[in-house]
């Protein structure tokens, strides 16, 4: 059954999803399923491999839980033939709830108190007998030893039970569900005396939108407002109709218990039942889960964005192997200096006062010039920090001076360079260096290798989230650790240089296998082979199998082993050779010789065609990086605060993060700036990232600037009029989420030059800015 739902949620084989399965709970991998086991699975991709891995624990735990219920309602002997076959037909944990919510065992509750009186019979007949008459049945229940002392305790008690057998109903709880679900409208009211502390929500003060098209961000607002004290949050139910208070809804549940209630003394007093069952149970029941579920489903929409600004940021190109000079830009403290080689290691560390209060301006000229001589620098990575424009011209001063050094200048993010400075991976990286230089370090790295260097730092910490500490942090860890994992396998992993931050994330391996390796590579050297992996501590067969393909050995025994070619398929590179007839040196990177080799020709019962077709692939070109150029952009020099910002003003900048109601991008002033949805393109968008994505060099206009409120709006339409935009039009940018402390500045590869590696959306505007804005992180 949950091999059948899979795989018509994805649209596939049920054998394929079977295989998948077998494959997932043999303890593979997505990344290496993907890769290295296309055949078995007919292709599924690692898209569709973690869906169906989250959708196979979802109905699991769904199954699991169903069983528990069947046992329970068993074991109450009330587990009729009907009610079986609706358990095992529910296809989701709130309907599997619905109906088990009659026999859930719960405290005492007044219905049980009442029934315990004797008042059952009572209660039957008053919602059987279309002719009974309250008054007179509930005289013959009176009875003062049970405290049921008049005709009123015996139709109270009679109405408790009634309403806990209606509102434990699942035809009236799915009728009334799916009512609000569809029409309801989330209400938000300020707390009196509350207006002054909650001016940040503003927005919300007197709120009103429909529940099933509210967006996450204004949703997450809501919910962080109500958790502070400022808000007080409801379903209306019935927007339309202010003085309805809920009778579409006691329709609703009439009609779902065959209730045809006409004038009678009966009808009358069942229609208050139902009156008092919609407002005292189903009312706050269905508030309190439709607003879990709308947590829900906001957090899973926020935590997605950061997912996919963060895989954009782990992608962004790499400079490459080249000698840097990491700056990490500070006014009063100094700037902090480092030195780095091409594999990223430390080779000098200083501290330089170029600013004030010290203003030793030329002696920090003579210091950066001294060190780019002596090590033969090529790049100078320097944070956009407090300063970084001060040191943006300090250093291109020193480059004017120095030009025969040919050195390129690029300003990058410091998102969470701080976080890493004062973890403990830093402690043992870098365990002589002050915390301080620390960060110009992990500014230089992230140059060469943005993948590299931010798989060290909390993926929390570099801030590209919407909301993100509101959000479950449980599944906010699992999407972005999932993120990573892909990223980091579908680029590969240097075995002799990578940290044990980044080799955790290698398919089949962990954190503890990780440190065992570094340990091995520190003890025996670097390693010369990939089976000399099979000597490191506690690695057995199944994590080498996992891994082995991730990882590169660039300069080893086998020149193999610097592809992506898994060793299990070495033969078939052996086949190849011996068919072109030359060594495995001469086939590697050579087109020619492969196209000698029709791929049908290596198929065997062991490797399919798919297989083979990414060997020669890989072949061709071994070890590629699947990461793009890297495109960095240059900042207009005579712009470095809001102040220099003035309307229709044309600026080059970087996509800082990406948000569903627009974009965020850094344009040199220490404050991002807004390009709303709808000033992206000239045509209808329903995300933005049809047109942009975190990291991405754009060229923008300034429309508006408010710098008391610090909020810049921009387009990218350029040929956009500011004068003429109504001010109401106007998207903004709010300090959220970007006024940069150290530890969650925005990673934007915002850089001077362009490097080759070597290896009817408008109405939406202001409201969205806004409510993005005003809930601070």
């Amino acid at each position: 059954m949950i091999i059948n739902t899979i795989a018509t949620e994805l649209g596939a084989k049920n054998a394929q999803v079977e295989a998948a399965v077998k494959l997932l709970d043999e303890g593979a991998t997505v990344p290496f399923i993907a890769r290295y086991r296309k055949e078995v699975t007919q292709g599924l991709d690692d898209n569709q491999l973690r869906i169906l891995s989250q959708r196979l624990t979802y109905l699991r735990e769904l199954n699991d839980r169903r069983q528990v219920i069947i046992k329970s309602v068993k074991e109450q002997d009330k587990l009729s033939a009907e009610l079986e076959q609706k358990l095992l037909a529910a296809d989701n944990k709130t309907e599997l709830e619905d109906l088990y919510l009659p026999y859930k065992p719960r405290r005492r509750t007044k219905g049980q108190i009442a029934i315990e009186a004797g008042l059952l019979p009572l209660a039957e007949q008053l919602l059987e007998d279309l002719n009974a008459n309250p008054d007179a049945l509930a005289a013959s229940f009176v009875h003062k030893d049970k405290a049921i002392d008049d005709t009123k305790a015996a139709l109270d008690g009679a109405k408790f039970i009634l309403m806990e057998r209606f509102a434990e109903n699942a035809s009236v709880l799915q009728a009334v569900r799916k009512h609000l679900l569809g029409q309801a409208h989330v209400v938000c009211e300020v707390i009196k005396g509350m207006e002054k502390q909650g001016e940040k929500f503003t927005d919300y003060f007197a709120y009103s939108e429909k529940f099933s098209s509210i967006p996450s961000h204004r949703a997450l607002a809501v919910f962080r407002g109500r958790n502070e004290g400022i808000l007080q949050v409801s379903i209306d139910p019935e927007p339309a109709n202010a003085e309805a208070k809920g009778e579409v809804c006691e329709r609703l549940i009439k009609q779902a218990l065959g209730l045809q209630l006409a004038t009678s003394a009966r009808d009358a007093w069942l229609h208050t039942v139902v009156q008092w069952t919609w407002r005292v149970k189903i009312k706050q029941h269905l508030e309190t889960e439709l607003f879990a579920k709308l947590r829900e489903q906001a957090e899973t929409e926020a935590i997605d964005v950061f997912a996919k600004n963060l895989k954009d940021l782990l992608m962004a190109a790499p400079a490459g192997p080249k000698v840097t000079l990491g700056l990490d830009p500070g006014l009063r403290t100094g700037v902090k200096v480092a030195v780095l080689d091409e594999t990223g290691k430390v080779l000098a560390t200083t501290t330089i006062f170029p600013h004030v209060p010290q203003n030793a301006w030329d002696k920090s000229l003579r210091t950066l010039a001294n060190l780019c001589k002596q090590h033969k620098v090529q790049l100078i990575s320097i944070g956009n920090g407090t300063g970084s424009r001060e040191t943006d011209k300090l250093v291109a001063e020193m480059m004017k001076a120095n030009s025969d050094l040919g050195l390129q200048k690029l300003i990058v993010s410091e998102a969470g360079a701080s976080v890493y400075s004062a973890s403990e991976l830093a402690s043992n990286e870098l365990p002589n260096m002050d915390v301080s230089l620390r960060g110009a370090v992990s500014i230089g790295r992230r140059l060469q290798d943005p993948l590299a260097e931010l798989v060290k730092i909390e993926a929390k910490a570099i801030g590209v989230g919407q909301y993100q500490h509101d959000v479950n942090q449980s599944q906010l860890a699992l999407s972005l650790d999932n993120v990573i994992e892909d990223c980091v396998n579908a680029v590969g992993v240097d075995l002799n240089t990578a940290s044990p931050a980044l080799l955790s994330y290698v398919s089949g391996l962990n954190k503890t296998l990780a440190n065992n390796i570094v340990q091995y590579r520190d003890a025996e050297g670097a390693f010369s082979n990939r089976k000399a992996l099979k000597k490191v501590e506690r690695l057995g067969p199944k994590a080498f199998e996992q891994a082995a393909g991730f990882l590169r050995i660039m300069n080893g025994d086998n020149p193999i082993d610097r592809s992506a070619v898994h060793p299990e398929a070495y033969e078939v590179v052996e086949t190849i050779v011996q068919k072109v007839g030359v060594a495995v040196n001469d086939v590697i990177g050579n087109k020619a010789h492969l196209q000698q080799v029709k791929p049908q020709d290596l198929v065997s019962d062991k490797f399919g065609l798919p297989t083979v077709t990414d060997i020669l692939k890989e072949l061709e070109k071994p070890g590629r990086d699947p990461r793009p150029e890297f495109k960095t952009a240059k900042f207009n020099e005579s712009v470095s605060s809001m102040d220099d910002l003035k309307p229709g003003l044309v600026l080059e900048g970087v996509v800082s993060n990406v948000a569903n109601f627009g974009a965020f991008v850094d344009i040199g002033v220490h404050q991002d700036g807004l390009v709303h949805i709808s000033a992206l393109t000239n045509k209808f968008i329903k995300d933005p990232r049809e047109v942009v994505k975190t990291g991405d060099v754009v060229k923008v206009k300034v429309m508006e600037v408010d710098v008391k409120r610090k909020r810049i709006s921009l387009t990218m339409r350029l040929d956009e009029d500011a004068a003429t935009v109504p001010a109401k039009n106007r998207s903004t940018s709010q300090k959220t989420p970007h006024q940069k402390p150290k530890h969650a500045r925005q990673q934007n590869n915002t850089h001077a030059a362009k490097i080759k590696p070597d290896n009817s959306n408008a109405a939406m505007g202001n409201a969205f800015a806004a409510a993005f804005a005003k809930a601070k992180k």
